[in-house]
């Protein structure tokens, strides 16, 4: 035996291996077919590094998801609601979806000076989905004591440093990574302004070989020097700033690495998202190139060994709500707009939803949250961080044509704090063929009774039903079946307002109506001159209940509606001399649903009638044309001109049909049946045959003015047709 056989051998270090992703927004997605192809392996990875897309996937990875779970989430997303901060229209108070369903262009302005936002997104949709599928690791502040340690790169866009992320809140930590320039808005943390690290290191390899890892696989997803041709836009052009000093960079980094994938995206950019299951094929496919080097590295001795539930929460337990940073606007209001009580178990889709409606006030420019475990299982509390907005004036414009109202421009003033803390004044005026105005000044209290007023003026110039407005005397006399009116209305409520089973708002209030009515045509048709129809002031108290959770106002594919109101008049002035007390009830209940992905269709069903004084026909209800903001009790229906069917109850129901033939362009298939008159539930032929019916074949386009449509209506009682027009929000 040599002296050599009796010196014992030193066991063989096993190495460490770091994993480092780069950016490269939707081309990132390369990195999950990565991931799963090292998953199949049984690869051992000791750290992971990421930047911006990179730190995204990087996390999840790290925080216990594998390949295939990673590919199954990001496939089920859709990255335009994600990104633009597309919120949910279900997720608005009815104050605020009205005013999000009215402008086309809304401009902050501070000191007469206006004020353009930092980003097109917040990316509140990014941190809300982080935080959900974090919150598994919600307890780990150290980034080092994740399943896999980890650590992202940020860009302080004071100094201009490279700043690493490797504790804290994980979720805000790589939504900061991510904070690509002009599309996402900063992420303060640590008192740091924070945006994509991209902009500094896009590819962590450095950084990551100082903890000790001794190999490194880096996946480089990032774009080459574009051409002319391509740069046509500002975040291009951004990008390829940007990327001259990245390429020269990745010369060097590229020797560093020891197992260097780079996947062909050359086809793709940074916002291909709807081609994700291409490009994640594309990373498992330049993974699958380096299978010798990968398949000599050190693997799991069973599987990765991680030991917890990595399933979507349904629901989350909050114990305690803890709020920060909150000066003007009080607990209460926030709570409410979040639709949240202490001590209660919510449906994450609720949760989400509740975020999505605070933020929807833009009375914050940041919100973040984190889910503090407590001693029970599975119960969390809730800290709620946010900053609010500084911002309090808005100009906001819209345009708008139908065939009623004709041409409009729309010019508004928002004032927000205007004399509390938690109230927003209002003001439309709307010019063009009608001149009109709307005034609200709204107290919003949240969880408790908020307080409102609004004023509104409306006019128009129609031929109209001769019996809503004279009677049998004077309409044989006057010999015509339709005369030209002009119709002045002035509405003025003071109400107060509550939200009750999250999403209920029930409004009780008193209306102050000025109603004048005149006519040029019977003046000369009728002995006496007679011109005025209606010069009357009314005084009501009125009741109004409401559900709306539709997804899409003008194009509901799914959602449920009700709106019920009850108006008692109680007195009208001198010149409705026969005036006795009277009511009127009326209600809508709509249905939409889903035939398929392309196909849905909408039930909607309309009743109303009058209790009481029959001399006051004026506020009777009149069916015809097509509109969504009608006043008083006009109701739409197709094949009728504007304010033909009259009565004072009615029945009617619409059956809609849409097809979205492309993203936002719609054709449409529509019948509704009514009936209509006088006494119509004491006789009971409500409930008969309908009377009238009416057809519609439209097209429909969404923009960003609001719809524009154009219906081709047809009444086979009639054996006419009518084509209706619109373009804009209606207001």
């Amino acid at each position: 035996m040599n002296g050599q056989d009796s010196i014992p051998q030193k066991p063989q270090k096993t190495p460490k291996i770091g994993l480092v992703l780069s950016g490269g927004g939707a081309k990132g997605f390369a990195h999950i077919g990565v991931l799963k192809v090292i998953d199949s392996l049984g690869i051992k990875i000791d750290y992971i590094a990421g930047t911006s897309m990179g730190a995204i996937i990087g996390s999840l990875y790290a925080s216990g998801y594998s390949g295939k779970q990673l590919d199954s989430i990001f496939s089920s997303l859709n990255f335009d609601d994600v990104i633009n901060d597309n919120l949910p229209r279900s997720a608005k108070t009815f104050y605020e979806r009205d005013n999000s369903e009215r402008y086309a262009v809304t401009l902050p302005f501070t000191n007469f000076k206006l004020k353009l936002p930092s980003a097109l997104s917040r990316g509140q949709n990014v941190f809300n989905l982080l935080s959900k599928l974090t919150l598994h690791v919600t307890d780990i502040p150290d980034f080092d004591k994740l399943p896999i340690p980890f650590f992202c790169v940020a860009t302080d866009v004071e100094t201009g440093k490279a700043i690493i992320l490797d504790h804290g809140n994980l979720a805000q930590a790589v939504t900061a990574s991510g904070a690509f320039p002009s599309l996402f808005q900063p992420v303060i943390i640590d008192d740091r302004v924070l945006i994509d690290g991209g902009v500094i290191n896009n590819y962590p390899i450095d950084e990551l070989k100082a903890k000790g890892m001794d190999l490194i696989i880096g996946v480089d997803v990032q774009d080459g020097l574009a051409k002319r041709e391509d740069l046509n836009s500002a975040p291009s052009i951004l990008l390829q700033i940007n990327n001259y000093r990245t390429i020269s960079d990745m010369i060097k980094k590229v020797e560093k690495t020891d197992i260097y994938i780079k996947p062909d995206i050359t086809d793709y950019t940074v916002v291909s998202f709807s081609e994700g299951k291409k490009i994640i094929e594309s990373g498992a496919r330049a993974t699958r190139i380096k299978l010798d080097e990968l398949g000599q590295l050190p693997k799991y001795k069973s599987s990765r060994g991680v030991e917890m539930d990595l399933t979507s929460k349904d629901s989350i337990a909050i114990n305690e709500i803890k709020i920060y940073g909150n000066n003007r606007y009080t607990r209460a209001y926030i709570l409410g707009k979040l639709k949240l009580v202490e001590d209660t178990k919510v449906s994450y889709a609720n949760f989400n939803e509740g975020v999505n409606n605070l933020v929807a006030t833009n009375n914050f420019t940041t919100f973040y949250f984190e889910f503090e475990k407590t001693d029970r299982p599975n119960v969390f509390n809730l800290l709620a961080t946010l900053d609010e907005s500084n911002v309090t004036n808005f100009l906001k414009f819209g345009i708008h044509y139908d065939d009623l109202y004709k041409s409009a421009a729309l010019v508004n003033f928002t004032k927000k704090r205007a004399l509390l803390d938690d109230d927003v004044v209002s003001l439309d005026l709307i010019l063009g063929d009608q001149v009109r105005y709307n005034f609200e000044y709204y107290i919003d209290k949240g969880f408790y009774w908020s307080i409102g007023l609004r004023s509104r003026f409306n006019q128009f110039n129609r031929n109209v039903n001769v019996k809503l407005f004279l009677n049998d005397q004077e309409q044989s006399l006057a010999g015509l079946n339709k005369i030209g009116v002009e119709i002045e209305d002035q509405t003025n409520q003071i109400y107060i307002q509550t939200m009750f089973a999250k999403d209920f708002a029930l409004s009780l209030g008193g209306e102050h109506k000025r109603l004048k009515i005149k006519s040029e045509t019977v003046s000369a048709n009728i002995p006496g001159g007679t011109r005025f129809f209606e010069n009357t002031d009314y005084l009501s108290v009125f009741g109004t209940l409401r559900l709306d959770t539709y997804d899409n106002k003008y194009y509901p594919k799914t959602g449920f509606y009700f709106s019920g109101d009850f108006h008692l008049y109680l007195h009208a002035s001198h010149f409705n001399k026969d005036f006795n007390n009277f009511s009127i009830a009326k209600a809508d209940i709509g249905y939409a649903f889903g035939i398929s992905d392309k196909l849905s269709t909408n039930i909607f069903t309309q009743g109303g009638f009058k209790i009481g004084d029959n001399n006051t026909q004026s506020l009777d209800f009149a069916l015809g044309g097509y509109g969504n903001n009608f006043i008083n009790n006009f109701i739409s229906f197709y094949g009728y001109d504007y304010i033909t069917l009259t009565g004072d109850s009615f029945v009617k129901t619409t059956l809609s049909l849409d097809y979205e033939l492309f993203k936002k362009h719609h054709i449409t298939v529509a019948a509704n049946y009514a009936n209509i008159g006088y006494g119509l539930f004491e006789s009971g032929t409500w409930f008969s045959s309908p009377t009238y019916s009416g057809y519609a074949l439209g097209y429909g386009l969404e923009t960003f003015l609001g719809p524009l449509e154009a219906k081709y209506t047809y009444s086979p009682e009639l054996g006419e047709s009518i084509w209706l027009f619109n373009l804009g929000f209606w207001f």
